[in-house]
């Protein structure tokens, strides 16, 4: 059986795989640390710029295990307490593990998610860690664990308000329903939306291109806006200038690409 997560390089973009078709690249603990694992991989390889995160054989991520927590309880009628144990979160930490892997790290680099099929529950909330969602036309979102009782505890009812507002968050959050392609793009849940089988391509020629940017600069603007939220408008203006100043070199360099012709009327 292929190894649950698997990563390649191409050039400055990884590309992390998620592949368990059996439970529809359902994440049980192993995952969760393997994907962790990966991530830092990612951010700490000097080289590296942006990741393509996806699910092979057509779906993203069903989210949390469930046949792997019916097995727990099974063989342990108190492993609710030891799995809380466990998953326990302590914000002090450098780089804590999430219960579905990476869903609480903070990276120093943008990472793009390419959806399709089933993106729903946990496997959501890892789409929304991402930085930018690419989303197949027929894939889908969904708080589906709402049925089970399994509660959000991966960022989704953080991730979700500050995405799309609290009013979206909560009809999602609340009923549970499923949020095909059109409408996650109409409410801003995913950023492009592209046909049957090509969003691992579109997602990677989006990350070639946010790899051949100046990447001081776009990792400054990227951390400063997500800095920004628990700060009050004054000190998140300062902490946008101090990231910014570091790159007016590079500014001033690409005002002299500018003024030579390149990158004219919007082109890239």
């Amino acid at each position: 059986m292929p190894d649950a997560v698997q990563c390649s390089q191409q050039g400055p973009v990884w590309v992390v795989r998620l592949d368990r078709p059996d439970v529809r690249n359902a994440v049980d603990a192993a995952t969760a640390q393997a994907l962790h694992a990966a991530f830092l991989a990612f951010d700490a390889d000097p080289d590296a710029r942006v990741a393509v995160f996806h699910g092979a054989h057509g779906h993203f991520c069903a989210g949390w295990d469930l046949q792997s927590g019916a097995r727990l309880l099974a063989q342990d009628p108190q492993a609710g307490a030891a799995l809380q144990a466990g998953l326990d979160f302590d914000p002090r930490q450098a780089q804590p593990l999430g219960p579905m892997g990476p869903s609480r790290l903070l990276l120093d680099k943008p990472v793009i998610a390419a959806i399709s099929g089933a993106a729903v529950a946990g496997g959501m909330e890892l789409a929304l860690w991402c930085d930018m969602r690419v989303m197949e036309e027929d894939a889908y979102f969904g708080v589906y664990c709402r049925r089970f009782g399994v509660p959000l505890i991966d960022g989704g009812t953080v991730r979700l308000p500050r995405l799309i507002g609290m009013g979206h968050a909560m009809d999602l959050i609340l009923t549970g329903r499923k949020v095909e392609a059109a409408a996650a793009l109409q409410m801003g849940l995913c950023n492009r939306v592209v046909p049957r089988g090509e969003g691992l391509a579109a997602a990677l020629a989006l990350a070639q291109q946010l790899a051949d940017f100046p990447q001081a600069t776009m990792r400054a603007d990227r951390m400063s806006a997500l800095r920004q939220w628990d700060l009050p408008l004054a000190e998140a203006l300062h902490q946008e200038w101090e990231r910014g100043r570091a790159c007016l070199d590079d500014a001033l360099q690409g005002a002299t690409r500018f003024a030579a012709g390149a990158g004219r009327h919007g082109r890239f």
